[in-house]
């Protein structure tokens, strides 16, 4: 089967990503180059990631430090791996297509635009991801744009969930800065059954091909870390579904990070009254080192949101 970045909606819709998949993931995660030096360097230090030793609970101060060493030295970061975009993408490949809607570049994404209107409620959160393109030794991606979007404080996706077919809110596009980042103000995601709370994007070469709805570098997704998930469920009542619903999944149980999480767990600042920022740094490798097959053959894990169809 020919790898691709973009999942048809019968191929994400109701099958898990099989052992074949995982096992070819789980290879090319632990082949991930980092790439250390000055900026001009050329020298390319392979590092083995065998097993996923970063901790769900990873403190925001800690990652911080080692983000700001990173960007003394020129460290880059492993690729971020490709993942489905699960059965609601909303970008043509599964029903509608936001990304070729008027208003979809947007920084505030809390609210429905165009022809819709309607505010998705929870604890003010801002998601910021810094992209390195490993193309270029990892310079920062400017120019780049991310469409990113996730559940509500519910575990509904909008355009497909319950009663919400009729909103848009919860997705955007942003473009990278000169520091190749891009920063979306949002509410913090739900946890539904079966899937550890998670954080959808795609990144595109550029806005053109972005709100074209075609042509994705990259698809994956962030993990956002357990402590983090756990204060902000158990402060806004709203969540009370996620505390359960929490309780009963695991990084190593989840059907998407349960091979690997390395590249993809976030860090997490702030507080719930306050607002929380979830930050990532994500490695844009070369499409075609961005790839998996897609999913095949029933399977375990497979996490059902509240209006009962199968998500990733």
């Amino acid at each position: 089967m020919t790898n691709s970045p973009r999942h048809h909606a019968d191929e994400v819709h109701e099958h898990d990503r099989g052992l074949s998949h995982d096992l070819k993931s789980m290879l090319s995660r632990r082949r991930a180059l980092f790439v250390f030096g000055a900026a001009g360097a050329t020298a390319l230090a392979a590092c083995s990631t065998a097993g996923s030793t970063a901790s769900s609970t990873t403190s925001a101060a800690d990652a911080s430090s080692t983000t700001a060493d990173a960007a003394a030295t020129g460290t880059c970061v492993a690729a971020a791996p490709q993942e489905t975009a699960g059965p609601y993408p909303g970008d043509g490949s599964n029903g509608p297509n936001v990304l070729v809607e008027s208003g979809i570049v947007r920084q505030d994404i809390r609210s429905s635009f165009g022809s819709y209107s309607g505010t998705a409620e929870g604890v003010a959160t801002t998601i910021e991801l810094t992209l390195q393109d490993l193309t270029k030794d990892c310079a920062a991606g400017e120019g780049m744009a991310v469409y990113l979007w996730h559940c509500d404080r519910d575990g509904e996706y909008s355009l497909y969930g319950q009663g919400i077919t009729e909103q848009n809110y919860l997705r955007g596009v942003q473009v990278a800065d000169s520091t190749g980042t891009v920063s979306f103000t949002s509410i913090f995601p739900a946890c539904y059954s079966g899937r550890w709370p998670h954080i959808h994007f795609e990144v595109f070469d550029s806005l053109e091909s972005a709100v074209a709805g075609e042509d994705a570098r990259l698809t994956s997704q962030i993990a956002v870390p357990q402590d983090a998930c756990t204060t902000v469920f158990a402060y806004d009542s709203g969540y009370a579904n996620s505390v359960r619903n929490l309780s009963q999944v695991s990084l190593d149980s989840d059907n998407v990070f349960g091979d690997g999480w390395d590249a993809e767990l976030a860090t997490v600042s702030g507080a719930p009254a306050s607002g929380m920022t979830i930050s990532i740094t994500v490695g844009v490798a070369e499409k075609s080192a961005n790839t998996q097959s897609a999913p095949s053959g029933p399977g375990g894990g497979g996490g059902q949101p509240p209006m009962g169809a199968p998500s990733r």
